[in-house]
């Protein structure tokens, strides 16, 4: 009995370590950081302006807008011309 309560306390740690609630999405420029209590933050990355993100943390969330670190912007490729003779 002791060894099933055992393996089920190192899984459920194990599952717990593997989780990262505050990691960053990458689809848009802005985050809202949004506190969830004891330290803990969300990181909510869907705004593609400063004041998209705004209205969500002045509303009642404790948090901030903060650029998202996770974020690459797509840069389109320049066309290639080909040379005429």
């Amino acid at each position: 009995m002791k060894r099933v309560l055992l393996a089920a306390a190192f899984f459920t740690a194990a599952l717990a370590i593997g989780q990262n609630p505050a990691r960053a999405d990458d689809r848009a420029p802005w985050c809202a950081v949004i506190s969830v209590g004891l330290g803990s933050v969300v990181w909510d990355c869907q705004y593609r302006t400063f004041e998209e993100c705004y209205p969500n943390v002045i509303a009642g969330n404790r948090g901030h807008c903060n650029h998202n670190p996770r974020y690459e912007p797509v840069v389109a490729k320049p066309k290639r011309r080909s040379k005429q003779h």
